[in-house]
């Protein structure tokens, strides 16, 4: 269909928003083609790096980026700021639901909001994509004719959608650590990854190791995180580390440490390829853990509450009350002991599931008991299969992407014979799980 006086703008703020939610959803918007402006709008967030933009801009697929620091302008004067096509739609795709919403009302535009657990503002959207029974389940009746189940957004991570291919035993195991990718969190990720894989090495010397990199974070960043400047570096007791350059035998970036342990620095955004071909891996509470789970590799899901300021790194309310001078410590001790006495359920599959799929490991924990808990998984692989196998039946069928790109499509269609301001008529009362196998991309 095309649109020729339309404009398209989706709504996040985060690096790994955009490389699951975003970039896809762009593409097969491409793919249809609607032929209507496509744009990206950043909204503020505290634990954005500044660099969102410049890494939105290099996936090529937006007519136009709007960055962060000119969203309250945009959001004052649009008209000024660029001209806006008579008719669009705002997509929300992550942030705070709150500011998708005021741009949709400040440009005159129809609203889809991407609802992964619940949609706060359902009375201002026009359309609710649900990830899934829960979010849908959430909508108050009054606005359920406006949502439907589109899928979780993740699952399209992964084209594979079987079972992967075993990795034959005589393959050295591969392990990707992941600590994060906001400051507050790599001061205390990296080092704690770093002296983990100096214990696991000790034991399993063919093991490899992988970090993929955030978009917004640089190799030599790795290096401020895990050296002196850092006062939490010399807290878990690894070794100095250097960066070696990429060379003909050793494409990557590497982080090697004095005790001889080699780690593969991943630039490539998104590290998906890589991430798959891995045995296990060792993350953050995060996004990583959707991500990994959308890929089906096994993890272990590490908190060290010894150190409390990795609070300051946690998104939503709780972040934002742990960084208040002289009561954010006092919130921050309290929240910890809540998130110990509840003891799991902070990893995405398993707050999916309701159910421990993956081990989180969440108190004092130190490297040595994370990679003495790795190389028992390493010398279990059926343990491994069967967190894999649990994983790849979480994430379910694809085709959220293509159920979404078709009701931004249906919702830019429907506008055009609806004067603004009268709601849209009601979604068709069937989800993408309930469509015929043949119905799906």
């Amino acid at each position: 269909m095309v649109f020729p006086q339309s404009d398209i703008v989706l709504v996040s703020n985060g690096p790994g928003e955009l490389l699951t939610w975003v970039y896809p959803l762009a593409r097969r918007l491409h793919r249809d083609p609607v032929a209507a402006r496509l744009h990206l709008v950043l909204t503020p967030c505290p634990h954005a790096h500044g660099e969102e933009a410049g890494t939105a801009a290099a996936l090529g697929v937006f007519d136009r980026i709007i960055p962060a620091r000119c969203f309250w302008r945009l959001l004052l004067r649009p008209r000024r700021h660029r001209r806006w096509r008579p008719q669009g739609v705002v997509v929300f795709l992550g942030g705070d639901q709150l500011w998708a919403v005021l741009l949709a009302a400040r440009l005159g535009y129809r609203h889809v909001c991407y609802a992964e657990w619940v949609a706060r503002w359902p009375r201002w959207c026009d359309r609710i994509a649900a990830m899934g029974p829960v979010a849908y389940g959430r909508v108050p009746r009054r606005w359920r004719p406006r949502a439907q189940i589109v899928g979780d957004l993740m699952a399209d991570v992964s084209p594979e959608q079987g079972s992967a291919p075993p990795v034959p035993s005589a393959a050295p195991a591969t392990i990707a650590l992941l600590p994060g990718s906001k400051p507050a969190k790599l001061c205390l990720g990296v080092p704690f990854m770093l002296a983990t894989a100096e214990k696991l090495h000790q034991h399993h010397p063919e093991c490899r190791f992988l970090l993929p990199l955030a978009p917004t974070v640089r190799h030599h960043d790795l290096l401020r995180f895990a050296g002196p400047q850092n006062p939490l570096a010399a807290t878990f007791g690894a070794s100095a580390v250097r960066l070696a350059a990429p060379s003909p035998s050793r494409p990557h970036w590497s982080l090697c440490t004095a005790a001889g342990v080699r780690i593969a620095v991943v630039d490539r955004h998104p590290a998906h390829d890589q991430l798959r071909r891995c045995t296990m891996a060792l993350t953050t509470v995060g996004a990583n853990t959707a991500e990994l789970g959308a890929l089906a590799v096994p993890m272990v899901v590490v908190l060290p509450t010894q150190h409390p300021q990795v609070m300051r790194a946690w998104d939503g309310p709780l972040g934002l009350l742990s960084r208040v001078p002289l009561l954010g410590p006092v919130i921050t001790r309290v929240v910890v002991s809540m998130v110990l006495r509840r003891g799991s359920g902070l990893a995405w599959p398993n707050l999916q599931a309701g159910r421990m799929v993956v081990p989180e490991r969440i108190g004092p924990v130190t490297p040595t008991q994370i990679a003495r808990e790795a190389s028992v998984l390493l010398r279990h692989p059926a343990r491994l299969e069967t967190m894999a196998r649990a994983l790849r039946q979480l994430r379910g069928p694809g085709g959220a992407t293509a159920a979404l790109s078709a009701m931004v499509v249906e919702v830019l269609r429907l506008q055009v014979h609806c004067r603004r301001g009268k709601p849209l008529p009601p979604v068709a009362e069937r989800s993408v799980a309930e469509q015929p196998v043949a119905e799906r991309p």
